[in-house]
């Protein structure tokens, strides 16, 4: 045995999260993919037949009220909340990450009131976000600005209303300050809004403790929920008084069965929903979160720190120098769950003929291999590592595959 294959075997031992892995539909597959699609919670096949066969079934519309369906979007807010530091009351889930991306850019800009007419927006963002930022700062009358993510201090001015940053880079796994950035867009009479998808159920993010005003997040990478899951948006209790959601709806209405012409918001955090909520896979979502019971994320984000840097020493170790290079901060404070490799042009020419090979070629060998990764264009490979169901000889195997994939 190797001398990281030893290591992965001792650290397994030890390992006080090993126990959730039997929770997951998971094969001999090494699936660090997870930032993209987390595996299958075990529990969520039977309760979704439940939902269907008994309570669509044969409840049908009295499930509304007898199996708490009009209720599950703050429901399951309320126990998203933990996961990303936040008290009850200010999270409800619907809709996809872009609306609620949408929602909350719109309703800062409309919070940070007359005179701010700047939109700030991560210049590394998913392009999504930044589609969705331009869209709406002609809608608001914003001048769009993108900037890099720690250049945001020195840009923040008088006429700056809101600023849309991620917590984690999505392509090269950089984990941003959101406790400084926060603080400094709150200084400066601006409100930020922050994308958690590739920080949520990863590593504390701690919205409440750091003043945040608005956060959006999916629920399909980190949480599990399935392809397609709803998102969720979390409004700041000082805040929710204010926040004019763009997107008024009769779920969103204080009187949603008056039937009134005219609209008023319902009461705090409700009024960022909007229709009727996505039930099946709503309550998919609900099952998925069973996943996190007795689980801290200070205990999670432990191991997937340590799971991250076993896998850049198993890379040292396994692949010739100068094939990859991270991309990836090494600081700890500056990684998020996911590390990203870019392939050098100095990699063996085996996979095509007369060419070096892409990392979607890499990619696609590892997959065959046994370890499924994904991979950004033009040539980074990327590796999330969710610590509920990764463990060390995972990482290690995946090392050791990616090494002779490159030989």
């Amino acid at each position: 045995m190797s001398e990281p294959a030893e290591r992965a075997r001792k650290l397994d031992a030890v390992d006080e999260l090993a126990g959730k892995r039997a929770e997951f539909v998971l094969d001999d597959v090494v699936y660090l993919d997870g930032n993209s699609l987390g595996a299958l919670p075990a529990v969520v096949p039977g309760r979704v037949e439940d939902v269907v066969r008994r309570q669509w079934g044969e409840l049908r519309i009295r499930s509304w009220e007898e199996s708490g369906w009009w209720t599950a979007p703050e429901r399951i807010g309320d126990r998203i909340a933990p996961l990303v530091g936040a008290a009850p009351g200010q999270i409800v889930v619907g809709d996809s990450t872009s609306v609620n991306v949408f929602k909350a850019v719109v309703g800062a800009v409309r919070m940070a009131g007359e005179g701010r007419d700047e939109l700030l927006v991560d210049a590394t963002t998913f392009p999504t976000d930044g589609y969705i930022a331009e869209s709406a700062a002609r809608m608001t009358g914003c001048a769009l600005r993108p900037v890099a993510p720690a250049d945001v201090p020195g840009a923040l001015g008088d006429r700056t209303a809101a600023v849309l940053l991620n917590h984690v880079d999505y392509r090269t796994g950089r984990l941003h300050d959101l406790p400084g950035l926060t603080a400094a867009v709150r200084a400066a009479g601006a409100v930020a809004v922050w994308d958690l998808c590739h920080s949520a159920g990863a590593l504390p993010v701690g919205l409440d403790e750091h003043g945040v005003d608005l956060a959006v997040g999916c629920t399909y990478k980190y949480l599990n929920g399935g392809p397609g899951s709803p998102a969720y948006l979390y409004v700041r209790r000082e805040v929710q008084d204010r926040f004019d959601s763009p997107l008024p709806g009769w779920n969103s209405h204080a009187e949603p069965f008056g039937m009134r012409s005219d609209f008023e918001a319902a009461p705090g955090a409700l009024r960022g929903r909007v229709g009727t909520p996505d039930i099946l896979s709503m309550l998919a979502l609900e099952a998925a979160l069973d996943v996190w019971d007795g689980v801290s994320v200070e205990a999670v984000r432990a191991k997937s720190l340590a799971l991250t840097d076993f896998f850049l020493e198993c890379v040292a170790a396994y692949v010739p120098e100068g094939r990859v290079e991270c991309l990836t901060p090494v600081a700890h404070g500056e990684r998020g769950s996911q590390i990203a490799l870019r392939c050098s042009p100095k990699l063996s020419t085996s996979f095509e003929q007369g060419g070096a090979p892409t990392a979607g070629d890499v990619m696609k060998r590892l997959i065959e291999r046994g370890v499924v990764g994904d991979f950004r264009a033009p040539d980074v490979l990327r590796f999330g590592f969710t610590p509920l169901y990764v463990g060390f000889a995972d990482v290690e195997r995946a090392a050791r595959v990616l090494a002779q994939t490159l030989a």
